[in-house]
């Protein structure tokens, strides 16, 4: 069995507080007849890593002279598939039904409604897997909500996404990935004064490292290596940070071991190597590597694109050639004055061939000069050059597009054309009236990951041919990439600056081609499963 066999109290503890063995132990052995709710260790009792007994026993056992908890905050960082909900759902569990509060108000916290319902549901299957707590709790998954009849006490699942969080009274808040909240505003709603009514609050705050040193999740993480380092002092805060150093060498084993408390026992070292060998061969995956996997915080967002690699993949495509072949559309409308893409992606027609991309892009004509002297970009040289078409009028004339599509799909097999579902609703009907099959296309993490993973390993494999159009490559070369809490990536509009809108119409044809092919019958997706870095 894994025990932390030597415990020893915080360094954080004041002068005047003690270490309460039976304190700790009693959380300890509450947590420990919990049962694990997932994978290899389904059913089996919750065995507390060292790192985690450590901080038990440190939140709980720290006690000051009166009895109660020294730390009402406690801030841990660590990388992601370490444990992290597991223990978060067995403190939450702990707070409602075994702290003694008499109707205690627990809190499960994140940025939205699914990363909230994470821990929930852990501590409703753990819930589930005790008799003893199934007798007295009342589990309500639709509500989000447990609640604990012998103190009528709750635990209530919470989003910021989510309206009507005031007059809560707070007992315990467990806050899962804090770096991935926009603002301040739920996370002060929630900590702020909601806690006076409490003699032994706790507010447990677990996260991975972030990409935003503007957010509230950073200005936490840096009081708490500010207590690490001695530079500030607070006896209610208890600070855990596991993370690899600025100047550590992220591609060695020895690092992700100081980084990953949990190495060899909640993931392998083998899938942090196959994580690393992807960032190795991906450029624009270094920063979600470091960030989910060593805990370190980077930029809030990476320019992504390697040219000299989307370069390479240039070659003389001859339109004619591709006559009466099989392809699929991407559509980014964007705004009615902004610029507009239509790029077709072909299919391979062999194991030797390659995807083939074909873009084309339109801005109004009203506007041109307008653009070329705001925003520094030659658009009447691509215009005069044939690689940009203007619309009559101030604002992108949809039915000269409208044309402009059927009129190519005479020429090619266009099997679907994808667009962004938020689009124009009219310009859909209009292409589905000409014969065309529209697909609707989400622009969240779980669509747009995928193909913009699968555009990247395209581009680096020269699997990709392009006709080195000089507006797509400039799209490419603004994007910039957001990462999800579980590694998935997408391009950010908000942070690309530059318009990118041939390359996402490029990822929505490429996602289609994919899935696809020239048969539907089955996609790369189907046979191979979904590129994870």
């Amino acid at each position: 069995m894994r025990k932390l066999k030597k415990y020893v109290p915080t360094k954080f503890k004041a002068k005047d507080s003690i270490y309460d063995k039976e304190a700790a132990d009693f959380v300890v052995a509450f947590i420990e007849q919990l049962k694990h709710t997932k994978g290899e260790f389904y059913n089996q009792p919750f065995e507390l890593i060292d790192w985690q007994e450590q901080i038990i026993r440190d939140i709980f056992g720290t006690l000051k002279p009166d009895g109660y908890r020294q730390f009402t905050t406690a801030y841990i960082e660590v990388p992601k598939k370490c444990g992290k909900s597991e223990l978060a759902a067995a403190i939450a569990l702990y707070m409602l039904c075994a702290d003694g509060e008499q109707r205690a108000e627990v809190y499960g916290c994140a940025a939205d409604r699914d990363q909230a319902s994470l821990v929930f549901d852990v501590a409703c299957d753990m819930v589930r897997l005790s008799p003893a707590l199934m007798k007295r709790c009342d589990l309500r998954p639709s509500r989000k909500t447990i609640g604990f009849g012998p103190t009528n006490s709750s635990y209530k699942a919470l989003s910021a996404d989510v309206a009507g969080k005031s007059g809560v009274n707070v007992s315990c808040l467990v806050f899962d990935e804090l770096w991935v909240q926009k603002d301040r505003k739920f996370f002060d709603m929630m900590t702020k004064g909601t806690s006076d009514a409490r003699r032994n609050p706790l507010h447990f705050i677990i996260t991975t490292a972030g990409n935003d040193t503007n957010s509230i999740c950073y200005e936490l993480h840096q009081k708490a290596v500010d207590i690490l380092e001695g530079r500030k002092v607070d006896p209610t805060f208890y600070p855990v940070i596991y993370g690899a150093d600025q100047e550590d060498d992220w591609t060695d084993p020895e690092v992700w071991r100081k980084a990953n408390p949990s190495l060899d026992i909640t993931i392998g070292i083998e899938k942090v190597q196959a994580a690393c060998d992807s960032a190795k061969q991906n450029p624009g995956e270094e920063n979600a590597f470091r960030q989910l996997r060593l805990n370190q915080w980077v930029k809030q967002a990476v320019r992504w694109m390697p040219m000299d690699k989307w370069d390479a993949c240039a070659e003389n495509i001859r339109e004619e050639d591709l006559e009466g072949r099989v392809c699929y559309g991407g559509l980014d409308l964007s705004s009615t004055t902004d610029l507009t893409s239509f790029v077709l992606v072909f299919p391979p027609l062999d194991a030797d061939d390659k995807y083939i991309v074909l873009p084309y892009f339109w801005v109004p004509e009203d506007t041109l000069e307008l653009r070329v002297r705001r925003d520094h970009v030659p658009y009447d040289i691509w215009e005069r050059d044939g690689y940009l078409q203007t619309t009559e009028g101030n604002v992108v004339h949809y039915g000269f597009i409208e044309k402009f599509i059927e009129q190519l799909g005479e020429k090619y097999n266009i099997r679907e054309i994808a667009f962004d579902r938020w689009g124009a609703v009219q310009m859909v009907q209009n292409l589905e009236g000409m014969g065309f099959t529209v697909v609707p296309m989400g622009q969240g993490f779980a669509s747009m990951s995928p193909p913009t993973k699968e555009l990247m390993k395209l581009t680096l494999e020269k699997k990709l041919a392009h006709n080195g159009h000089p507006v797509l490559r400039w799209n490419m070369d603004n994007i910039y990439i957001r990462n999800d809490p579980a590694g998935n990536i997408k391009a950010d509009k908000a942070k690309s600056t530059e318009k990118i809108d041939g390359a996402i119409a490029t990822i929505m044809a490429l996602d289609r081609a994919i899935r696809c092919g020239n048969d539907t019958s089955e996609s790369v997706y189907d046979t191979r499963g979904l590129l994870v870095f």
